[in-house]
């Protein structure tokens, strides 16, 4: 991979400098502080607000709505923020959001597990220019460097969104095309024998600026915490934007990413959580087969984004992708603890995945008044088919022991454990209207949708069909007060199609989610600063729970109720002081349910969260140029499983950051920047969570990267 990053450096300069030349202009010299690239939207989505306080969101409405004017919580990760943290992912980027669990399953390079508002999200719930990320049922992690802002919409969303579980949605929005040129290229060096290079550069390609472009890129050749366990990615993400009028644009929107990584370990409570007669499990510690796993994937998206404005009144957009993913998976993982206590039973498994999506979203956007009705009427359609194909095989793994492990006992003749293709087809129209009337702000949203998921087992030879179709809705009002201040309430409805049949063969009903929320919003008149607090309760119907009559079966008797409490702000204090904070509190309880968990509080779900970033640069004095951050998260413990087995212990971890203009040691290093971040700066030792008490999970160490940018 070394030599990789010599290349990736090479495809750097070769792409920009004649990039700069065709569109006849050289990166002119900055003054003052040292910026982050900020990059315009030309459509599709807001573009990045500089700093770290935005005002208008798209994911909330398909619409360019400020925050305060969205009738449900909402936040956003700017460009700014994420570079101020170095964040490398997208579970790193919602890190000081409020309302989301990250690293639900600790550190892991090959996904972002993440529960938003008590429900998992990590699958469903992501989107990428908004379009669903996953392609069919094989998500990948995305690139974080390769986007220009997070939008987390919490709540039940399908009245926009379709299919969705009801804790919400996050939206990434891609880097775009800018009218002005401008770039940076990033040298990052750090734990784990981490080497990372990565660079973004975008402007017109002509002089009238109907065309114009964006690259960014990145190639990594790291360890992690976990022996054995690389976590290795190259990414390149081309855009270009076609503006033949004022009224027109087209924005074609690609990416490719590879990744070379390895599966989590599946870990005993004893020995991780509390210590075992032979002490505590290294975090190091590789319960796979160094000769037998692997894990790569690689995957790539095309499409576009169009925009037509008619007139005053009407305009509509389209937005298209294609995604494929296909991966290599093989994995020796625990399963739990044999007698003697320090011998870890294990099992072999191998996948060969390959996946597709086609998806496409139109709607029409209408601007009218009635009488002293203002109207934002937004009619839509959207239409995916995905495909799933998915070889599975397996067998009882040999036995390791964890203190003193010997490697290279494969198992290599694996028997067959399934052979689908399984294909979904979904189809959705919805109505939305935004009506404004002096200072009072209603949304009244509508959806139907059609869903087909057909699975075809080549194993046993057989074929199911599940056809769903759902009403979802939403209703929210919000009071605008001249002094900033927004009171709302809203409700809101999802749904969800599962997969598989019950005994008797009847099809599973789709789970379906309901949330009541009311909230307070503050943003003050030229200020820059968001405030949020939100009360909700959320509850989710038809979950599955195994059938009593015939374990190997389940049934829908399921219901989970969270009500909860957020707070949320981010503020420019002064020129010079930033700072992000937020808190979470969920009762979340089972409900319903046949298996005693009735009560219980949901696997891995913490009551309370919260946390509190602060930055301040020196602007003027002998430190002037030189920046400060440091950064407390706290996550309440969690339940072992739902039948509540155990306590995984609450714990608060550290971040700190230092970066330093060097143009403020010399004017020839004219937007040059140092910087180094580290993550959980104690390096404490915790564990994320456990599912059982065979499956646990390592949080992550103390993670320290420095970097050295040129940015222009």
């Amino acid at each position: 991979m070394t030599s990789r990053l010599v290349l990736l450096l090479a495809t750097t300069a070769f792409w920009t400098l004649p990039l700069l030349e065709a569109a006849g202009q050289q990166p002119e010299p900055g003054a003052g502080a040292i910026a982050l690239p900020t990059l315009e939207v030309q459509g599709g989505a807001p573009g990045p607000e500089r700093g770290l306080v935005a005002r208008e969101a798209r994911t909330g409405t398909k619409t360019d709505t400020p925050l305060i004017e969205t009738p449900q919580a909402i936040s956003v990760i700017t460009r700014d923020q994420m570079d101020l943290r170095q964040v490398q992912s997208l579970s790193e980027a919602v890190r000081y959001t409020p309302g989301i669990r990250y690293d639900a399953y600790g550190e892991n390079a090959r996904y972002d597990w993440f529960y938003l508002r008590g429900f998992r999200a990590d699958t469903t719930g992501v989107f990428l220019d908004g379009l669903r990320f996953d392609a069919g049922a094989l998500t990948g992690r995305p690139e974080a460097w390769g986007l220009e802002r997070i939008e987390v919409l919490r709540g039940p969303s399908s009245v926009l969104f379709g299919q969705n579980a009801p804790g919400g949605v996050v939206n990434m929005v891609s880097r775009r095309p800018t009218d002005t040129p401008q770039g940076e290229v990033r040298l990052t060096a750090g734990s784990h024998a981490r080497l990372q290079g990565a660079f973004a550069t975008s402007g017109p390609l002509t002089r009238d600026g109907t065309w114009s472009y964006s690259l960014s890129g990145l190639l990594r050749d790291s360890n992690t915490q976990v022996d054995y366990t690389p976590d290795n990615r190259a990414f390149i993400a081309p855009a270009l934007t076609w503006r033949p009028t004022s009224d027109t644009r087209l924005t074609l929107l690609s990416y490719y990413q590879y990744d070379e990584t390895l599966g989590s370990e599946f870990l005993p409570y004893s020995g991780t959580v509390v210590p075992s007669a032979f002490g505590r499990i290294p975090r190091s510690r590789f319960t796979g087969e160094p000769g037998f796993d692997t894990f790569i994937r690689r995957q790539y998206g095309i499409g576009y984004e169009f925009e037509h404005r008619f007139n005053d009144t009407f305009t509509v957009r389209q937005n298209l992708r294609y995604g494929h993913v296909d991966g290599d998976w093989r994995q020796t993982y625990g399963l739990g603890l044999q007698p003697d206590g320090r011998t870890l039973n294990r099992y072999s498994y191998e996948s060969r995945r390959e996946s597709s999506a086609f998806q496409v979203d139109t709607h029409l956007q209408s601007r009218f008044a009635t009488g002293p009705l203002q109207h934002t009427l937004l009619a839509g359609l959207d239409y995916s088919r995905a495909t799933f194909d998915n070889i599975q095989n397996g067998a009882t793994g040999t036995p390791l022991d964890l203190y003193a492990p010997v490697y290279g006992r494969v198992v290599r003749n694996l028997a067959p454990l399934s052979n689908d293709l399984q294909t979904r087809d979904q189809l959705g129209v919805y109505l939305q209207d935004q009506i404004r009337a002096g200072n009072w702000v209603l949304t009244l949203g509508g959806r139907h949708d059609w869903a087909t998921t057909e699975t075809e087992s080549r194993l046993r030879g057989t074929t199911t069909t599940a056809d769903d179709r759902a009403f979802t809705g939403r209703v929210g009002l919000v009071y605008l007060a001249p002094n900033g201040l927004a009171p709302f309430a809203s409700y809101s409805t999802s749904f969800l199609p599962q997969l598989g049949t019950t005994a008797t063969g009847a099809a599973f009903r789709p789970i379906e989610g309901e949330q009541v929320e009311v909230g307070l919003k503050f943003q003050p008149p030229g200020g820059n600063s968001f405030l949020q607090v939100a009360a909700f309760q959320i509850t989710q119907r038809n979950g599955l729970t195994p059938d009593p009559t015939n374990r190997v079966f389940q049934v829908q008797t399921g219901e989970v109720e969270v009500r909860g409490v957020e707070l949320e702000a981010v503020a420019e204090v002064t020129p010079g002081l930033r700072v992000i904070g937020a808190y979470t509190y969920l009762d979340a309880e089972i409900t319903r349910a046949n298996d005693g968990t009735v009560g219980n509080r949901p696997n891995g779900i913490p009551a309370h969260m919260a946390s509190l970033y602060g930055d301040y640069g020196f602007r003027t004095g002998p430190l002037r140029g030189l920046g400060l951050g440091a950064g407390v998260r706290y996550i309440g413990n969690t339940p072992v499983g739902n039948a509540n087995l155990a306590l995984v212990p609450s714990v608060t971890l550290f971040d700190a950051s230092v970066r330093f203009d060097l143009e403020r040691l010399s004017p020839a290093l004219q937007g040059m920047r140092a910087i180094v971040t580290a993550s959980n700066l104690g390096d404490e030792r915790h564990v994320a969570s456990c599912d059982t008490l065979s499956a646990c999970f390592y949080g992550t160490g103390r993670l320290v990267l420095g970097s050295l940018s040129y940015a222009w």
